[in-house]
């Protein structure tokens, strides 16, 4: 089993990165922006070790290892801050800290801390479990996903939310010539315009208030490796435009610097827009779209695919049996008929929290109707010919 780590960052940049460091490394990371939702993840499950910044929009890493010591929470807790100072370092030891890390955090320094405090890497799984669709749509795309992978094309993702849009991105540059670079993943509809050109190429120190230190930009985070522009139809004009030109020149500028930086990074874009209808109505820039879409790569939705929806109830049902310790044996009968006729407009997303949820609410070894928590008048047109499942329910 592989061991867990919280990371608490409010920067979501430099989050991705060291997630995507230790990941390949074989721990499992899971992340927070702020110290409530921390402590919300901490009540829910139990990590081997927390990183944790210092400042956070809300709370702050101190406050946060405080209340592991008040919780008795025996965890190692190492504090990273772009506000490294000697006070706090005796503080946070004194605390309980373990260490201490100024920023910049490098790769090398981070995975050496990390092994100190967690168990050798060689008795860690390194491989990762990964689930294989067998419906003949989803191999196609595979298929297709693994001819572009070795070159530097422009890859577009198409399909609806929940389709795995990213696993297909992360496939295509695990199977690249970047595989050992970072893998850069960005939510476009997600940041504010006035900050956009700061988060995609960075700023300098004093570039505007609030720039208290040199910050890295996206770009310069995947370095050498893919940039994947999530959500990409919902990108503002204004930050469409900054994008256009970096992708025509190759180059960039931080913000508040002069200094020109080479843009080395692979480009793979995904979105459930309609990209053609959003360039016919102007909300989308038809130049930016040809630099974006020089492979085009269609995500097909489950309920194209039947053939995966029992594979993928399986490996969801084994995975969180294991992480709450739950011990389940597979599906009844009337559960297996609801899971193949429901329409599954949330994709594989939406399976993965039923089967969570089943698991988590199980009584019986076998998973029930009751389990997935459907409403009852969906069951009811689901499973219109198994009368036993509907009268079970309503008892």
């Amino acid at each position: 089993m592989k061991q867990s780590i919280l990371i608490v960052e409010d920067n979501v940049v430099l989050s991705q990165l060291q997630k995507e460091w230790l990941e390949r490394t074989g721990y499992e990371v899971t992340t927070a922006m702020n110290e409530p939702i921390a402590r919300k993840l901490l009540r829910k499950e139990s990590f081997d070790l927390i990183l944790s910044d210092v400042r956070l929009p809300e709370g702050n890493g101190i406050s946060l290892l405080e209340w592991l010591n008040k919780e008795k929470r025996q965890v190692p807790f190492v504090i990273m801050t772009e506000y490294a100072s000697f006070p706090d370092a005796v503080r946070a030891v004194k605390l309980g800290a373990k260490d201490y890390l100024p920023k910049p955090v490098h790769k090398e320094k981070l995975l050496e801390l990390v092994r100190e405090f967690l168990k050798p890497l060689s008795s860690i799984r390194e491989e990762k479990v990964i689930l294989r669709r067998n419906s003949p749509k989803a191999k196609e795309v595979e298929r297709l996903a693994l001819l572009a992978a070795p070159s530097d094309i422009s890859v577009m993702i198409l399909g609806a939310n929940g389709t795995g849009k990213e696993s297909v991105a992360q496939s295509i540059h695990q199977n690249s010539d970047r595989r050992d670079q970072p893998f850069i993943a960005v939510n476009c509809g997600g940041i504010p315009k006035e900050l956009a050109a700061s988060h995609f190429f960075g700023h300098a120190k004093g570039a505007f208030t609030g720039a208290d230190n040199d910050r890295k930009g996206c770009f310069e985070m995947a370095d050498g490796g893919t940039l994947f522009l999530d959500e990409v139809g919902n990108m503002p004009l204004e930050l469409q435009v900054m994008l256009l030109r970096v992708l025509q020149e190759r180059t960039y500028s931080p913000v508040g610097s002069h200094k020109e930086l080479i843009a080395d990074v692979r480009i793979i874009s995904a979105t459930n827009e309609d990209l053609c209808q959003a360039i016919s109505e102007k909300r989308f820039r038809e130049d930016l779209y040809h630099r974006l879409c020089e492979f085009e790569l269609c995500q097909p939705s489950l309920s194209e695919c039947p053939e995966d929806i029992l594979p993928f109830a399986k490996f969801f049902r084994e995975q969180y049996s294991r992480e709450y310790r739950k011990v389940t044996a597979g599906f009844c009968t009337e559960a297996k008929e609801l899971l193949l006729n429901h329409t599954w407009s949330g994709n594989i997303r939406e399976l993965r929290n039923r089967i969570k949820r089943a698991v988590i609410v199980a009584q019986q070894e076998l998973l029930s109707v009751e389990d997935l928590g459907f409403d009852k008048n969906v069951v009811a047109t689901i499973c219109k010919g198994n009368t036993q499942a509907i009268l079970k329910l309503k008892a």
